[in-house]
């Protein structure tokens, strides 16, 4: 499965209007939807649940660094499983440390907003022209610095974040792919 990185899709909602960015990157994968039954809902959802076991545990590093710092954490994550049954990634749900922001017909932005940077993620499912069963899947991250403090937040987080995209669009798509209908 071949990972690209991209520009910023001007069909995202992150696109429209420009935002004066501190950062954003954006990779792109070719999902085959046999049955054109995978909504931005599912590719929510699946965002969640079909990372690798390694960026959980540094995302769980992440919080017991941050949590000192007085920055947000993803919480409690026990009852992790049982959200995750309930979540319909519909604006203004809450899943750890993302809030869904926004949800179209093709995409879901997902994100945060802390004192010291505010970041979203696009999942945008675009359909390819005449092949209905093949969908480009991008994931675009923005985030906008509000102090030193994001910046300097930013400054380890960003080569991992180079490695776990890439990686996280691969999980999601073979997820995808490979769920039973």
């Amino acid at each position: 499965m071949k990972i690209l990185k991209t520009e910023l899709p001007k069909a995202s909602l992150l696109h429209s209007p420009p935002h004066p960015y501190h950062y954003v990157d954006s990779y792109q994968g070719i999902l085959y939807d046999l049955d054109n039954t995978i909504t931005p809902g599912d590719v929510g959802k699946a965002f969640f649940t079909s990372g690798p076991k390694w960026v959980e545990k540094l995302f769980a590093l992440r919080n017991k660094i941050v949590a000192g710092l007085g920055l947000k954490t993803a919480g409690d994550i026990s009852e992790r499983e049982q959200k995750l049954a309930q979540f319909k990634c519909e604006p203004n749900e809450q899943m750890g440390l993302f809030k869904v922001f926004a949800k179209t017909e093709h995409e879901v932005i997902l994100g945060e907003d802390d004192k010291h940077l505010d970041f979203r993620v696009s999942l945008l499912l675009q359909p390819q022209a005449n092949e209905p069963t093949k969908k480009a899947l991008t994931i675009s991250t923005t985030v906008v610095f509000h102090n030193g403090l994001g910046r300097l937040y930013f400054l380890p987080v960003r080569p991992f974040h180079r490695l776990i995209v890439p990686t996280m669009l691969k999980g999601i798509i073979t997820a995808l792919e490979t769920r039973k209908s």
